[in-house]
């Protein structure tokens, strides 16, 4: 389990084919080097365990359900990504609470400052529509954030500075394609109302839509 605030940011070294999967071998910082074999982090958001540990590299291998709906397939060497140890109990949620398994892939479709923040509509896969909220939570990347609005397919987030420069939405543009995980008691919610159809979490607070 993770709370969505990423403690820093490293870079792909390796990526390697491997029966379907791929191991990844990550360059951390100083604070992340050394976890041990079988420590969990979580790399844009995907639960991972360290397989192995040499001096500032850690490595993963992702397989299976991962790879079929993660972006992780396609990292190469120099991407960076948002990382995060996991919570231990009794630590600060800060965020909200994660679990490391990515629900789908969304797309950033616009970016624009405003209010000493910097906006992006992020749109998603018809099937998880009816877990988003506006007021909130979804993680992207990994990264914990409250839901501003929701307009059709798309919700949009405002991203302070502090933000922006430590984790990977500096580099985020139109186009580019992101871990998405819903919260967790939005699925759970989604279930009991499953049976009434038409009905979304983002229905019962219309009066916090705007455009994207």
């Amino acid at each position: 389990m993770f709370s969505g605030i990423i403690e820093a940011t490293g870079k792909i070294a390796r990526a390697e084919s491997r029966g379907g999967g791929v191991r990844l071998v990550v360059r951390v910082p100083g604070n992340l080097a050394g976890l041990a074999p079988g420590s969990s982090l979580a790399v844009n958001g995907t639960c991972l365990t360290v397989v192995e540990a040499a001096g500032d590299t850690l490595a993963f291998d992702a397989v299976g359900a991962t790879m079929d709906r993660t972006l992780l397939g396609s990292l190469r060497s120099g991407a960076r990504v948002n990382l995060e140890r996991s919570l231990r109990l009794g630590s600060p949620v800060d965020g909200h609470l994660v679990t490391g398994h990515v629900d789908g892939v969304g797309t950033v479709v616009s970016r624009r400052p405003g209010e000493g923040a910097v906006w992006f509509g992020i749109e998603v896969p018809e099937e998880l529509v009816p877990q988003i909220a506006p007021r909130g939570s979804v993680a992207v990347d990994g990264v914990s954030l409250t839901v501003a609005s929701v307009r059709g397919r798309a919700f949009e987030v405002s991203i302070v500075p502090y933000t922006l420069d430590g984790t990977l939405f500096g580099e985020y543009a139109p186009g580019r394609r992101v871990h998405l995980e819903t919260d967790v008691l939005a699925k759970y919610v989604q279930r009991a109302l499953s049976k009434e159809e038409g009905t979304s979490l983002a229905s019962l607070f219309p009066e916090t839509r705007r455009e994207i």
